[in-house]
């Protein structure tokens, strides 16, 4: 806990003596897992990772990590909670084949702990969840701003399009 509040107290003086306007940066999020399950409505990261990546875009280009606790208050609570602002999610799974599945996701409640895995109640809004998968990894757009161009789903969204036009 020392160390969270150590990292966010440095946080905040680097903002201060840069200048830098916290709402500049629209945070992006990471959670890998070693596998997961969707059972149609909760998609669950097996053995996810402790950590989540946040990272944020020009002109801030700052990254780190956050525990799981400290993301989960984060979503949890406030405005900027997954009930008041539900993020999307571009969610990216190694089959039994080893290809490659990208769907595109709602984060539309509060997430939840079991142990090492992490569940997110979910709506499907491209592509298609399998009921298991080996390792995944989700990219959470910045809160609040579901589908934005620069959004990790947004691009993903680009994407699927194009395939789509050249095929």
């Amino acid at each position: 806990m020392r160390k969270i509040i150590i990292v966010i107290v440095a946080i905040a003086m680097l903002c201060t003596l840069t200048g830098w306007d916290a709402e500049a940066c629209e945070a992006l999020f990471v959670q890998n897992a070693k596998a997961m399950t969707f059972d149609g409505a909760r998609l669950t990261l097996k053995q996810a990772d402790p950590n989540i990546i946040w990272f944020c875009d020009r002109p801030v280009r700052e990254a780190g990590h956050l525990t799981r606790d400290a993301f989960m208050k984060m979503v949890t609570e406030g405005e900027d909670s997954f009930t008041e602002k539900p993020p999307n999610a571009a969610v990216s799974i190694f089959s039994a084949d080893n290809d490659v599945i990208a769907v595109v996701v709602e984060l539309h409640a509060k997430p939840i702990t079991s142990g090492e895995d992490f569940i997110f109640p979910v709506k499907v809004l491209d592509g298609e969840l399998p009921k298991e998968g080996g390792a995944v990894s989700m990219f959470i757009d910045p809160i609040g701003r579901p589908l934005s161009p620069t959004s990790a789903a947004g691009v993903h969204r680009r994407h699927r399009r194009r395939a789509v036009r050249r095929h």
